[in-house]
């Protein structure tokens, strides 16, 4: 079991950067896969990236890749999303996600409340 707080969301200007950041409160968060999603207004929830439990392996949704990046602090139970060159069209709610699982991609079993971004143009 793992509880998720999402954090760092806001307005910002499109071109700008953001970075969200998801503490989980468990003892084992080096065991668990980590991710972030993000659902706009009438879309479906949509993967944008994940990380294995040791960092070695990620993964990215075309939409995002190049322009976000994740990461993780053992240490300190967190994963960041490093968003840059935003765009109004990455305005949603973002969730960060968890799983047991090895596989970064896939269904994930744990989520925050979420954050919201909004990029203005």
């Amino acid at each position: 079991q793992v509880q998720l707080v999402e954090s760092g969301g806001g307005l910002v200007q499109a071109g700008g950067s953001l970075r969200l950041s998801c503490a989980a409160s468990t003892r084992t968060f080096s065991t668990f896969t980590m991710g972030w999603f993000r659902q706009a207004p009438g879309k479906e929830r949509e993967f944008l990236a994940g990380i294995s439990w040791v960092g070695d392996r990620t993964s990215y949704a075309d939409s995002v890749k190049g322009r976000f990046t994740i990461s993780r602090d053992t240490a300190k139970n967190t994963v960041h999303l490093q968003m840059n060159s935003l765009k109004p069209e990455d305005t949603a709610v973002y969730y960060c996600a968890a799983k047991r699982n090895i596989v970064v991609s896939g269904p994930y079993d744990y989520w925050g409340q979420g954050t919201q971004v909004t990029v203005s143009s």
